[in-house]
């Protein structure tokens, strides 16, 4: 009888521990998701540009301002109060909106500063210059804002990409490739530093321009001819349509563009600024797979 009590009384106090342990663990999961969701709930932040919007999206993360633009932004954004030009955002604004994070990209950080000056807000700048720039920038958001599980599994989306890409082309000869960058009126050289730059690099294009730290140059017409590209793209940034009307027209009237190889064999393209944008976005993995397109044509037959 006396065994028998002293059984019964352990697995009572061993049943106790093990329902206190449970409920301090479910506590204490349940503590760190009301520190995280409240964390959340603190967060203001304001996206000045349309990439970053894109991958804020991605992650799941709510914002209280976004960038003004022609281009179509995520639905789970509409009644989000707009801030104006990525460049030059109106703080009358943005000031209204109390944000904690205000996040911008490095590429226009210079102009971005002199408008934030005395204004008490400082800009976080993303490396959106490149693919891989931008996966870290990713990650950086995951961790900032508690959304890691999502930023790795978009981490690891554009891996998966660019494994693919270098598996399909590995025998293929690199072809030269000359990209014009073109706005309203006027069009630069994109050598490889550029974000379009990086995505002929990643496809194994060889970027005609070489030996320059910066992203884009002013255009000799000369001189691209003596480097004979193979394939010659065309990138529009803002007013896509008026760009390629000046490209047709500059390479109708300017009688040296004929004597490009690159023009006599078709090997001209107009990339759609949806998906070729001025710093790398969401849609990178589809540019890549576009791309891929126009510099071997002979992986499509």
């Amino acid at each position: 009888m006396k065994q028998l009590l002293i059984w019964f009384l352990t697995c009572m106090t061993t049943t106790i521990l093990l329902v206190g342990c449970t409920t301090e663990g479910k506590q204490t999961k349940e503590s760190k998701q009301t520190q995280e969701q409240t964390q959340e709930d603190n967060y203001r932040i304001v996206s000045t540009t349309v990439a970053i919007t894109e991958v804020l999206d991605a992650l799941e993360i709510n914002i209280v301002g976004k960038p003004t633009s022609y281009k179509t932004l995520p639905e789970r954004y509409d009644n989000v109060e707009e801030i104006g030009n990525p460049k030059k955002p109106d703080m009358e604004i943005v000031r209204s909106l109390d944000p904690t994070h205000l996040l911008s990209v490095t590429t226009i950080e210079d102009m971005v500063e002199p408008v934030l000056e005395g204004s008490e807000i400082e800009g976080t700048y993303l490396d959106f210059s490149s693919i891989e720039g931008m996966q870290d920038s990713i990650l950086q958001l995951g961790e900032t804002f508690n959304r890691e599980q999502q930023a790795t599994k978009l981490f690891a989306r554009y891996d998966k990409k660019k494994a693919e890409i270098q598996t399909l082309i590995k025998d293929e000869k690199s072809p030269k490739v000359l990209i014009l960058m073109g706005v309203p009126g006027s069009y630069l050289v994109a050598t490889e530093h550029s974000y379009i730059g990086d995505l002929v690099k990643l496809a194994g294009g060889t970027n005609v321009i070489q030996g320059d730290e910066r992203e884009y140059l002013a255009s000799n017409t000369e001189y691209l001819h003596r480097v004979k590209p193979d394939v010659i793209l065309r990138a529009p940034h803002g007013f896509p349509e008026q760009v390629k009307e000046m490209f047709n027209k500059e390479f109708k009237e300017n009688d040296i563009w004929k004597h490009f190889k690159a023009v006599q064999n078709d090997r001209v393209y107009d990339l759609e600024e949806k998906i070729f944008g001025i710093t790398a976005g969401i849609r990178a993995d589809e540019a890549l797979d576009e791309l891929v397109n126009m510099l071997y044509p002979n992986l499509n037959e």
